[in-house]
């Protein structure tokens, strides 16, 4: 089953990056912050939602 939670999440990164490589924004930006912000949330949902090792 997609995880579109996931997706969504990823979406909004790549267009928020493609945005600030094109604006060349510093990475104190309102922009780059959302992007760490959804790199964290990210990294979060992949691991809550990753089976249990055998």
């Amino acid at each position: 089953m997609a995880d579109l939670y996931l997706k969504a999440l990823e979406s909004e990164r790549r267009s928020l990056w493609a945005s600030a490589r094109l604006k060349g924004l510093p990475k104190d930006s309102p922009e780059r912050q959302r992007i760490a912000t959804l790199d964290a949330d990210i990294a979060t949902h992949k691991s809550k939602s990753k089976p249990p090792q055998k």
